[in-house]
This record gives structure tokens, C-alpha cells and sequence, in this order.
């Protein structure tokens, strides 16, 4: 780490603020923003506040000034807490500089451990938990994900996927076509009920951990649409099931969302179609975001999740009348042969 004057004013403030003598400092992992996290190897095992647990490691973030902003992740960190879901514990600060000392969640993903097997009991508590965050829920104290931030985010996809990474000019005709497009696929989000939404829930983001799960990078959480957690979690970018499995984890959801007083609709069609919508959003957004990686910042891992997520967006944009006009455009935009028909 030579080199790097940030790593270095980082270890001089751990020196001061870690609870015992540090043995070593290790990258821990890094994400899709410009944050950094390094895992700390204490001398001796301390005791957490609160947990009373006993560890030997903790985790160092480095989130640079002025592209990353450390307050939210604390304010965050404190709602999850008070909602009883396993989110890192922030045992120091230093907001100015962007340095955050956190109790350590370990290693294990739920990415790394999900099979047919471990499936079901690690959505049951994934939901267990997006339930408990949700019912946490009060307006006011989160942004709200309002028209603007979603029509950002479906931006990405013209900016970025289709512009920058598939080097296509859109004719004025297909402009109207995604323009109409996001105007339904915002309206029917915008109608949604509105909760806490992580933003990020999925595999990467959730750890195997006690209790189950631990969640990770929640700083960008918002006051918004229902199903886009669930969403985000069943329809992930890195690892797909078949529908079977998504409508079984959804119906789950769904009836306990509504025994415990949230207001998901009595009907769980409605709900479905819902769920779909919020999908096609955030997977126009994904797209958008894997190209801009690429392309800006040189991160090459996410595109071979691109297919997945174009199968989400597919899928779903098929079985809708007024989403086949943006079908076409992506069997335009990706040479494919003209789809034909719609399921309802």
C-alpha cells in the first residue's frame, strides 16, 4: 500500500481509536463506489457494546471526501439497529476525513452460500429481516425516492447502456418509445406504497452471519416503493432462480407483509405486477450502472451479469401490453428477431 496517503493517515487514526493494539490491516473488500474496506486483526479479543460479543477483527472504512459522504451510513446504521436487523455496529468516526470503524460481519455471502439446499432458510431470514426493516418505517426521516431519482435512474440506460456501451444513437422515434415507457413504469412505481428501502438488497450485500442475515451497504436507503427490496433481492443481478422459486419466496413475502399490517394489496396479482414493474425500473437502472463501471471507471466484473439482468428485464417487459413497445426497442437496440405478441 505504498504510496496511497489516504491508507496511511487511515492506519495513523486507528492507532488512536482502536480499542486494542492492531496485529495487521488487510483489504477487506471493495465496491462499486469509490469506498474502501480493510479488515483490522486485533491483539486480543475485545467485547462489542450492546451484542456483548467477542471478536478479533474489525473493519476499516475508508470513504474519500468529497465523492463519498460517511453520514448517511450512520444514520442508516442506527435505523437498522433500532429495527433489530444485524448491521454493522460504527464503534468510531471521523466524518471530515471519511473514516468509519465497524464491528466485522466476516466473509461469508450470501452468494457465496447459496444452493438448492441453503435457499430457502436464507430467504426466509432475508425476508424476516427486509420485514423488520419495513415495519420500522416512518416518513420524514429518509429521502424520499421520489420522480426525480427514479427518472435518474432510468436514465443510466440510455446514457450509458445504450450510448456508451452498445454505441447506438437513438432515432427520435425510439426516444418517444423509452420515454413512454418510463412514464408508465414510473407511475406505476410513484403509486406504490412507500417504506424504507435499503436499495442494495441482495446476495452481495447480505452475509451469513448471527443472527441471520447481516447487511451491508445501506448509506444510500430512501423512503420508497414497496416491492423494491423484494425486487432487489429475488431478481438479483448475480444469481437467478426460476420462477417457481421467485413466486414461491414472493407469496411468502407478501402474506406476511399483509398479517403484519403493511400495506401490500389483498390481491396478489396486483402485488405481482407490481413487484414486475419495480423490476423492469431497477433493472434499466442495473444495466445502466454495469455499463457505467465499465466504461467510466474500468470495472470490467459486472458485465458478465448484463445477461441475467436483460433476462429479468425481457421477461417481464413480455407480459405486459403497454411495455411491449420498449420489448421491440430492446430487440431493435440488440439486433434481435422482432418478439411477437404479449401474455396480457
Amino acid at each position: 500500500m505504498t504510496g496511497d496517503p489516504r491508507f496511511d493517515a487511515l492506519r495513523a487514526w486507528l492507532a488512536r481509536v482502536l480499542p486494542a493494539p492492531g496485529e495487521s490491516i488487510a483489504p477487506a473488500s471493495f465496491d462499486a463506489s469509490f469506498r474502501r474496506y480493510f479488515r483490522v486483526t486485533l491483539s486480543h479479543a475485545i467485547v462489542l457494546p450492546a451484542s456483548g460479543e467477542r471478536v478479533t477483527t474489525l473493519i476499516a472504512m475508508d470513504a474519500p471526501p468529497p465523492h463519498e459522504d460517511c453520514r448517511p451510513y450512520v444514520a442508516v446504521a442506527r435505523l437498522l439497529a433500532d429495527a433489530a436487523v444485524h448491521a454493522p455496529v460504527v464503534l468510531a468516526e471521523d466524518l471530515t476525513r471519511g473514516f468509519l470503524l465497524l464491528s466485522d460481519l466476516g466473509t461469508r455471502t450470501f452468494l457465496s452460500e447459496l444452493s438448492d439446499a441453503t435457499a430457502p432458510a436464507l430467504y426466509r431470514d432475508a425476508t424476516s429481516a427486509l420485514l423488520s426493516w419495513q415495519l420500522s418505517s416512518r416518513e420524514g426521516v429518509l429521502p424520499r425516492c421520489d420522480e426525480a431519482l427514479l427518472q435518474r435512474e432510468l436514465n443510466l440506460f440510455p446514457e450509458w447502456y445504450v450510448a456508451k456501451h452498445l454505441g447506438i444513437r437513438l432515432s427520435d422515434a425510439q426516444r418517444e418509445v423509452l420515454a413512454t415507457a418510463f412514464r408508465r413504469i414510473l407511475d406505476n412505481n410513484l403509486a406504490q406504497p412507500s417504506v424504507f428501502v435499503h436499495r442494495d438488497y441482495h446476495s452481495r450485500n447480505l452475509m451469513v452471519s448471527t443472527p441471520n442475515p447481516g447487511v451491508l451497504d445501506f448509506q444510500d436507503a430512501v423512503y420508497g416503493p414497496i416491492t423494491y427490496d423484494l425486487v432487489s433481492l429475488l431478481r438479483d443481478a448475480y444469481i437467478a432462480w426460476d420462477e417457481e422459486h421467485e413466486l414461491d419466496w414472493a407469496v411468502r413475502y407478501w402474506e406476511r407483509a399483509r398479517d403484519a399490517g403493511l400495506r401490500v394489496s389483498d390481491d396478489f396479482a396486483a402485488f405481482w405486477r407490481d413487484f414486475e414493474w419495480m423490476g423492469v425500473q431497477r433493472q434499466l437502472k442495473v444495466l445502466g450502472i454495469f455499463a457505467r463501471l465499465y466504461h467510466r471507471d474500468g470495472k470490467d466484473g459486472y458485465l458478465a451479469d448484463m445477461p441475467r439482468v436483460m433476462t429479468y428485464l425481457r421477461r417481464a417487459c413480455g407480459r405486459y401490453r403497454e411495455l411491449f413497445p420498449l420489448t421491440r426497442l430492446l430487440d431493435q437496440i440488440e439486433a434481435r428477431a422482432p418478439a411477437v405478441g404479449y401474455t396480457f
